[in-house]
């Protein structure tokens, strides 16, 4: 295992995480924890694919950075080498000519430049030599290392089935330490983030990406660099091996698709149904190539993205040049020079499988995410597991949030929001209330002061007008004045009696009564036109509320009378009752012409009408607000004079305490 340990390889940036679960979607081993919405890697489950890191579109998730270790090694260390995987020619497609690259690598300070495609070669040979031999046996390749991981970690029984041949890179470090002694240091330049634990053998691992950062940090350039070879041994077909295939090309195996013997499968989705499926019996081949990206072309290492295609050209390309200059009888000089390395290599279970949770208590997790039923299972992978079921044990592992789930996410938000909307409406009317109330307060304060004023006054001109009534004979011109007078003083002691009502000056006088049949009665107090339509709803199981039989009965009469107004033309009065152990709620519905909007805030204000001039005096709500407020209750109104928006019409909500 290498400097970067395997459960060390990839890390969060944390004020860079989004809520996107777009890392957890792409593992293939769901090595990701969320907490507060934040993806977390679990360092003990991760293969070091590096699917997380390339898909993050925060740059959120980052691998183990060597290029300070290798900047410090190449000042200390007297000799150092460097040896680069053969996908290199799909990432630097922008240097002309490989020389070059070569050339900037031993400008950073290395002695020395290899190709990993050559051990490539002297591993496709062993791989020609297992595969013959195999019989029975069926092998997975063992050059990526992410596989292994994978087979290591996940499936341990199939430890056994892992090709016992080290990986190109391995194969080349060998190579190196026979040429150059075993205290040579080595550092593989790749496309690949888990070959940084892959080997002990390597001294450090950089990838492309680093590579490109080395080159940035000491200005070398392609203007400045001076063109070198690869040191050899240099490489055959061995450094077709990136791309998907490209093991079975080196070794000149055709796949024979009839037969079956050999399965190819690249990609996070594709290697692990293959093992699986072939852990399930369900495959027979004698040899499957796992590649745990789409090609080693496709690296997370690599600073380009896309164009996976183009990449393969390039390879090939790079290959095919290669090829035509090989001076074939040295290469296989050197082949059988490095015959006697030993290439095996072996591997030990790391079981890391976690006991998945009982079903009851996953069907209980599902229950608390709205998934009563299978139908409600959308498997929608939006959480970034394949299905529900996947989440909610996640969930029960500690791995998961229930926010994760989008269905059950936007539900809760259309929850908070209507709950936001009933708060923000019940705080309006509150404000709207309070406002009102205040003003009413104030006006009541004026009312109380004009009534006491006009009291004694009216009371003289009422007294002296009577006797002057009494003393003048009934036949006098003046009789008809006098009672003129008295009839107008009348009227405006009536008035003054409401604004001292609205002023609250009257006490209530609790009485225990039937609600019910209170306010059948108070429809027989009032005279309903034929052409107006009555009727009383009750839900009431408990009739009995304390109330002021009398100022009560002034409220329903009131607001009974002006809902018949309200309906010239006829209609329908409709009386609601309901209530619960606390309080009882009267609704009083007409559907005639409704309230225009401007008036609706000057509904309780006194001498406020819209009835004709001696018609009304406006203070018949007025004196409604204030007795329900004496009885601690509460009044609101709703109107609608639009019919395009529903039912024209008023209606007056009454809610009373049942005790004061």
């Amino acid at each position: 295992m290498g400097h970067a340990k395997r459960n060390k390889l990839v890390f969060t940036v944390k004020d860079r995480c989004r809520v996107c679960y777009t890392c957890l979607r792409e593992c293939p081993v769901k090595a990701i924890k969320i907490i507060n919405g934040q993806a977390e890697v679990i360092s003990e489950r991760c293969i070091g694919c590096g699917n997380c890191v390339s898909v993050c579109s925060q740059k959120a998730k980052v691998y183990f950075d060597s290029v300070e270790r290798v900047e410090n090694m190449l000042q200390s260390e007297p000799e150092i080498v460097a040896c680069i995987a053969p996908s290199f020619p799909a990432e630097f497609s922008e240097i002309p000519d490989h020389k070059f690259l070569v050339g900037m690598i031993k400008k950073l300070g290395f002695h020395r430049v290899f190709e990993v495609a050559f051990g490539a070669d002297l591993v496709a040979k062993e791989y020609s030599k297992l595969i013959e031999s195999a019989g029975e046996k069926t092998y997975i390749s063992s050059d990526c290392p992410a596989i292994v991981f994978y087979i290591e970690h996940y499936y341990p029984e199939l430890i056994k089935n892992l090709a016992p041949i080290a990986s190109p890179m391995v194969a080349i470090c060998r190579v190196i330490r026979k040429k150059y002694g075993e205290n040579t240091k080595v550092v593989f330049i790749g496309p690949c983030i888990a070959k940084k634990a892959e080997s002990d053998e390597i001294d450090e691992a950089l990838t492309f990406i680093e590579l490109r950062t080395l080159f940035e940090r000491n200005a070398i350039t392609v203007e400045n660099a001076d063109p070198s070879e690869f040191d050899s041994p240099h490489p055959g077909k061995g450094a077709i091996f990136p791309v998907s295939r490209g093991l079975l090309q080196s070794v000149n195996i055709k796949d024979d698709i009839i037969k079956g013997e050999i399965l190819v499968a690249s990609g996070r989705i594709n290697f692990r149904e293959a093992i699986k499926e072939f852990d399930n019996k369900e495959i027979e081949a004698k040899h499957l190539e796992l590649l745990c990206c789409d090609g080693c072309i496709m690296g997370p290492g690599m600073s380009q993205c896309g164009k996976p295609y183009h990449r393969r050209v390039r390879i090939s390309n790079y290959v095919k040049s290669r090829l035509e200059v090989l001076d074939n009888e040295k290469w296989s000089e050197e082949m059988n020079e490095y015959n006697d390395i030993v290439l095996s290599q072996t591997f030990n279970p790391a079981d890391r499988r976690q006991e998945k949770p009982a079903y009851d208590m996953v069907e209980k997790i599902l229950l608390s995410m709205g998934k009563n039923d299978t139908k409600d299972h959308l498997n929608c992978g939006a959480c970034g597991y394949d299905t529900c079921i996947e989440h909610a044990e996640a969930i029960l592992l500690g791995h998961a949030e229930n926010e994760m789930c989008l269905p059950f996410a936007i539900e809760k938000l259309h929850k908070s929001v209507n709950a936001l909307n009933i708060s923000n409406e019940n705080l309006a009317n509150a404000k709207l209330a309070l406002k009102q109330s205040e003003k009413l307060a104030s006006m009541g304060q004026l009312s109380a002061g004009i009534a006491h004023e006009l009291n004694n006054p009216l009371g003289v001109i009422t007294l002296y007008s009577n006797i002057l009534k009494d003393e003048i004979s009934a036949d006098s011109p003046v009789q008809k004045d006098l009672q003129l007078i008295v009839e107008q003083s009348e009227r405006c002691k009536k008035i003054v009696g409401g604004l001292l009502n609205f002023a609250r000056k009257n006490q209530v006088k609790l009485v225990e009564t039937d609600f019910e049949k209170f306010v059948h009665h108070s429809i027989e107090s009032v005279i309903i036109p034929g052409n107006v339509q009555v009727e009383i709803k009750s839900s009431l199981v408990d009739k009995m509320v304390m109330i002021d039989t009398d100022q009560m009965m002034q409220v329903l009469t009131n607001l009974e009378k002006n809902a018949v107004e309200a309906m010239p033309a006829g209609g329908n009065l409709t009386i609601e009752i309901t209530g619960d152990k606390q309080s009882v709620e009267i609704a009083i519905n007409d559907s005639g012409t409704g309230i225009p909007k401007e008036n609706m805030e000057k509904l309780f204000e006194p001498f406020f009408t819209t009835k004709e001039p001696g018609k009304g005096t406006g203070l018949g709500l007025p004196l409604v607000y204030g007795i329900v407020k004496m009885h601690k209750g509460q009044i609101n109104v709703v109107s609608n004079t639009l019919p395009e928006n529903g039912p024209v019409g008023t209606t007056f909500k009454i809610v009373l305490p049942r005790y004061n």
